[in-house]
């Protein structure tokens, strides 16, 4: 092999570890999920009963822009149950929770911890709307949270 041959074949093997480089950037950056950097805030807020009245109220409050039109294609609130609600709202959260307390695994997606009781009555219709919340989740960000039976 010549000299000449030598420093073609050394740059040869030069070029090729930029070129490997800049593949593996060009593919991790096309599949990055779209869940990244917008992190999702849902808040259940307290409303302490004025004096002379018997009840707490409580109010839900998204931010995502998305949700509210999302949620008019939805069946209206009596097509479930309150308890139907109930019983996947306590399976949504948890696993939320338990997302929202593990970013390094699970990224900033689930900023806010969800203060849910199930032994407090919400109504029919908060429980609706965080329950279609988590289905918004699952649909609009291809989340699964929680398994459902298909």
């Amino acid at each position: 092999m010549t000299a000449q041959n030598k420093v073609f074949f050394n740059t040869g093997k030069l070029l090729i570890v930029p070129i490997i480089l800049l593949i593996i950037v060009g593919v991790s950056c096309k599949t990055t999920k779209k869940t990244e950097g917008s992190g999702q805030k849902v808040e259940l807020i307290k409303e302490e009963a004025s004096p002379g009245e018997d009840s707490t109220q409580y109010e839900l409050l998204i931010l995502d822009s998305k949700f509210e039109s999302w949620l008019a294609t939805q069946p209206p609130a009596n097509y479930y149950s309150q308890s139907y609600y109930e019983n996947w709202n306590q399976r949504y959260v948890s696993e939320w929770n338990m997302r929202h307390n593990n970013p390094l695994r699970y990224g900033s997606f689930y900023e806010t911890h969800i203060d849910y009781d199930p032994n407090t009555d919400y109504g029919l219709e908060l429980n609706y709307q965080l329950y279609y919340y988590f289905r918004f989740i699952e649909e609009e960000y291809g989340i699964e949270l929680v398994q459902r039976g298909r």
